[in-house]
C-alpha cells in the first residue's frame, strides 16, 4: 500500500476511531473504573449481597430458557412454514413476525391487558367458570419466560426459515433412499446443516434476554434481574454498587457471546447444493382442515396483542374496572394526544432524537463499514471491535455507562455534561444503532468487487466521485434496512429512557408508562397504538425507498 493511500486512509479512519472510542468505550471503562473506587469494597458487598446473586443467577436462568422457550416455538413453526403447503400458510406466515412489530414496552402492555390479573382472557375465564378469584397471575420468573418467548421465537423463526429455504430437499430424499427413518433424516441431516441458524437465533435471544427490561419490571412481581436491579441500585444512591453489577452483566453477556460463538465454529456443515428447498402439500382433506384450523387460532394468538393495544385505546379512562371488556368507548384519548401539548411533547421527542440518532448512525456507520470491507490500515481491528461491542453490552449497561460519563463537565478528561439535556437520549440510541447499521452496510459492501473501486480511482475518478457512483449505490440495500432498524429501535426505546430521562425529554416509551401508574389504560394504549403506526410508517417508507432505488 503506497503512503499516500495508508494516509487517507488514516485521514478517513481517525475521526471514527476517536468518535467510538469517546461514546463507546470510555463509558465503559469509565464503569469499570467506577466499580473500584472503593477498592473492592463495592465488589464484597456485591457478593456478599443475597439480592445480587438471586439477580445473577434469575438473569441467566430466566435467559436459558426463553432461548429453550423460543426453540419450542420459532422452530416447528419454521419446520411447518417452510416445508409444508395447506390452506392458511401464506396467511400464517405473514403474521409469523407480527410480535416483532411490538415495541418491547407495547408487547409488555399487550400481555398485561390480555393475560394479567385483570386482563380479558383472565376474566373471561374465570366469568366462565365462575371462579371467586383470577385464576392465575402473571408474575414471576414464568410470565417474564412467557412474554420473552412470544416476542422472540420470531428471531429463531426468521434464522431457521432462512436456513430451510437454502436446504436441499435432495439431500432428505438421498438419506430416504439409504434406509434412514424420518427422525435419523432430522438428526443426522437437517440439523446439522441449520446448526449455523439456530446458533445465531440462540445468541441474539440470550442477549436480549439478558438485557431485557421491560418484561422483569412490569410481571417480576418482586424477583430481582440484573437490568432491573441497577437501576434500583442507582435510584436509591448507590452508585459504586450499580457499577459492579453493571460490569458483572456486561461480562455476562459477553461469556455468552464467546460461549455461542465457540459452539457455533464447533459444528461446521456445509452443503454442496445450490438449495432446492420445496414444500410437501398436506395429503388428506382431514389432515387439511386441521392444519387449516390450527393455523387460524395461531394467527388469533399472534394478532391478539396487537388487537387488545387498539381496542383499549378507544376506553374511556377510569371506566374499565371489573369488567371483562372496556364498556365505555371514546375518541378522546386520541384528541387529547393531538391536542395537548404535554401529551403531544413526548411524541415529539421521540421522533426527533430517533431521527438523530439514525442520521449518526448513518454517516457513521457507512464510513466504518467502509473502511472494514474495503480498506486495510492498523486500526482495522480495533473499529470492528468498538462497532460490535454494543451489540454485546446490554442496553442498561450503556445507559448507566453514558449517566457515568457525561454528568459533568470536565473537557481535559474528555467529559461533556449531556446527563439533563436533550442529547444523552440520542447518543444512547446512536450507541446501540451502531452494530445494526454497520453490519448492514457490510454485508452489502462485502458482495462489491473492491476492483471496481480501484478501476475507477484509475480512469480518473476523484475520490467522492467513486464513492457517489461506485461504493454508495452498493451499500444502499444494506444501509436503508440498518437504518429503518436503527429508526424503529430508537423510537420505541425504553430501557434508556428510564436512565438517563428528564422530564422534558421524556420519550413515549416513558410517558405511556407514567399513563399506566396514574391508571389511564385508554391513554397509555393509544400511545402505544401510536407507536405501532409510527413503526409500520417507518417499514413501508423504508421499503418504499429500496423499490424506488433499486
Amino acid at each position: 500500500m503506497s503512503s499516500r493511500a495508508s494516509r487517507s486512509n488514516w485521514l478517513l479512519a481517525f475521526p471514527v476511531l476517536v468518535l467510538l472510542m469517546w461514546t463507546v468505550a470510555f463509558p465503559n471503562i469509565a464503569v469499570i473504573a467506577g466499580s473500584f473506587e472503593n477498592g473492592l469494597g463495592h465488589w464484597r458487598e456485591f457478593l456478599a449481597s443475597p439480592s445480587d446473586r438471586e439477580a445473577l443467577t434469575t438473569s441467566i436462568v430466566i435467559s436459558l430458557a426463553s432461548v429453550v422457550a423460543s426453540l419450542m416455538i420459532g422452530v416447528p413453526l419454521a419446520f411447518l412454514l417452510s416445508r409444508f403447503e395447506f390452506p392458511g400458510r401464506k396467511v400464517l406466515r405473514g403474521v409469523a413476525t407480527l410480535p416483532a412489530a411490538l415495541p418491547p414496552l407495547v408487547g409488555v402492555i399487550a400481555f398485561l391487558f390480555l393475560y394479567g390479573e385483570s386482563g380479558i382472557v383472565t376474566r373471561t375465564v374465570q366469568t366462565i367458570f365462575g371462579m371467586d378469584e383470577a385464576p392465575w397471575r402473571l408474575t414471576g420468573v414464568w410470565a417474564i419466560i412467557f412474554v420473552h418467548a412470544y416476542t422472540m421465537y420470531v428471531y429463531v423463526f426468521l434464522f431457521v426459515s432462512a436456513g430451510l429455504e437454502r436446504f436441499d430437499t435432495t439431500l432428505d430424499e438421498a438419506a430416504s433412499g439409504l434406509g434412514a427413518s424420518s427422525w435419523t433424516r432430522l438428526r443426522r441431516v437437517t440439523l446439522p446443516l441449520l446448526t449455523p441458524a439456530l446458533a445465531g437465533s440462540m445468541l441474539l435471544v440470550f442477549m436480549t434476554s439478558l438485557g431485557s427490561f421491560s418484561a422483569p419490571y412490569v410481571f417480576g412481581g418482586g424477583i430481582r434481574v440484573l437490568s432491573t436491579q441497577i437501576v434500583a441500585s442507582k435510584l436509591n444512591g448507590s452508585l459504586g454498587l450499580a457499577y459492579v453489577e453493571t460490569t458483572v452483566l456486561a461480562i455476562s453477556a459477553v461469556a455468552g457471546l464467546a460461549l455461542f460463538r465457540w459452539l457455533e465454529r464447533k459444528r461446521k456443515y456445509t452443503s454442496s447444493g445450490k438449495g432446492s428447498a420445496t414444500r410437501k402439500a398436506v395429503g388428506s382433506r382431514r389432515a387439511a382442515v386441521i392444519a387449516a384450523v390450527m393455523a387460524a387460532v395461531v394467527v388469533v394468538v399472534l394478532i391478539l396483542p396487537h388487537l387488545m393495544v387498539v381496542l383499549v385505546s378507544f376506553a374511556v379512562d377510569g371506566a374499565w374496572t371489573t369488567q371483562v371488556l372496556p364498556p365505555q368507548y371514546t375518541l378522546d384519548n386520541y384528541r387529547q394526544l393531538f391536542t395537548d401539548p404535554q401529551l403531544w411533547r413526548p411524541i415529539v421527542n421521540s421522533v426527533s432524537m430517533a431521527t438523530v440518532a439514525t442520521a449518526a448512525n448513518v454517516v457513521v456507520c457507512s464510513v466504518a463499514a467502509y473502511l472494514i470491507v474495503l480498506r486495510k490500515f492498523n486500526g482495522r481491528r480495533l473499529l470492528e471491535v468498538l462497532v460490535a461491542l454494543p451489540w454485546a453490552i446490554p442496553a442498561t449497561a450503556i445507559a448507566l455507562g453514558l449517566a457515568a460519563t457525561f454528568n459533568r463537565n470536565d473537557p481535559g478528561a474528555g467529559r461533556v455534561l449531556l446527563v439533563g439535556t436533550f442529547w444523552i437520549l440520542p447518543l444512547a440510541y446512536f450507541i446501540r444503532g451502531i452494530p445494526l447499521v454497520s453490519t448492514a452496510v457490510e454485508g452489502s459492501l462485502r458482495q462489491l468487487d473492491p476492483s471496481l473501486e480501484d478501476a475507477a480511482r484509475g480512469l480518473g475518478a476523484s475520490w467522492w466521485l467513486t464513492m457517489k457512483r461506485v461504493v454508495l449505490p452498493a451499500a444502499r440495500p444494506g444501509l436503508v434496512a440498518g437504518a429503518l432498524l436503527a429508526a424503529v429501535t430508537a423510537v420505541g426505546e425504553f430501557v434508556a429512557g428510564v436512565v438517563l430521562y428528564t422530564h422534558a425529554n421524556r420519550p413515549i416509551s416513558i410517558e405511556i408508562l407514567a399513563q399506566l401508574r396514574a391508571l389511564a389504560f385508554g391513554t397509555a394504549a393509544s400511545y402505544s397504538v401510536l407507536l405501532i403506526v409510527l413503526v409500520l410508517i417507518m417499514t413501508f417508507a423504508a421499503r418504499g425507498l429500496e423499490e424506488r432505488m433499486a
